[in-house]
């Protein structure tokens, strides 16, 4: 029975890996967990796993750190939250990832590779897990000092019939209906035809969080997040009396809440 470590610092994270990894690999066997880099790397030597899935960003050392010491003695997964950098990294490299929330249909190609390193004659292929987050690193300095991505300042925006300048800032939150997309200020609300999925690529990401596939909202206009009655979380927002549904898919945006 193959067998795997798990390591986040994020108690529910690690459940839902490992309730994820259950469904897509039942035969695999987790036999430890740990909340950092440190212990991922005892856990290694005490246990000898197969697979080590080693959260990128924790506290002591970071996954990439505790790869760099685990060397070949297990198999090197990555989990990452939304480092879009990282994740083409890793494609290039010869470590697997698993993206946060693990999705099924991404974690099942993971893990057929997995399966296929598995069922490899010992040391065929074995990658160089030292090599492989050195030339990560490298990848990354490379991508960090290209020239930042410039977002959008001004949404141009139709209020009746006029047309209006406002400044992103000023914006609390975007909701699409099928049709038009509403921009709701504090002081008004306007409509644009461009879609949340663009809008999502033209804004930044640290001021604006896609909770829903129809929904941005601007972090500093966030109150707080509650549930209903039907188990829903809902956004709430500063001065207002909005609730803005989250998706299941954007719930890591606020474990720190």
């Amino acid at each position: 029975m193959p067998t795997a470590i798990i390591a986040d610092d994020e108690r529910l994270m690690r459940d839902q890996l490992r309730m994820r990894l259950g469904q897509v690999w039942p035969e695999l066997d987790i036999v430890g967990e740990a909340k950092n880099g440190d212990e991922a790397v005892e856990l290694v030597d005490q246990l000898k796993p197969d697979f080590a899935f080693l959260d990128i960003r924790m506290p002591g050392k970071t996954g990439m750190e505790a790869a760099a010491l685990i060397g070949n003695k297990s198999n090197v997964v990555f989990v990452t939250a939304y480092d879009a950098y990282a994740v083409e990294a890793f494609e290039r490299g010869a470590v697997d990832y698993v993206l946060k929330p693990p999705e099924l249909e991404r974690l099942q190609i993971t893990v057929d590779r997995l399966k296929t390193r598995l069922s490899a004659p010992p040391g065929a292929g074995a990658p160089d897990v030292n090599a492989s987050v050195t030339a990560m690193l490298s990848q990354l300095a490379e991508k960090i000092a290209a020239p930042k991505k410039t977002y959008l300042q001004w949404i141009q925006a139709s209020i009746g019939q006029d047309l209006r300048m406002i400044p992103v800032e000023e914006i609390l939150f975007f909701r699409s209906d099928e049709k038009y997309t509403c921009v709701q200020t504090a002081k008004y609300e306007a409509l644009i035809r461009k879609p949340v999925r663009d809008l999502a690529e033209e804004l930044d990401p640290d001021l604006f969080w896609q909770i829903h596939r129809a929904t941005l909202v601007n972090v500093n206009a966030i109150e707080g997040v509650t549930r209903d009655i039907r188990g829903r979380h809902l956004v709430l927002i500063k001065d207002r009396s909005d609730k803005l549904e989250v998706s299941r898919s954007f719930l890591h945006l606020f474990k720190q809440m």
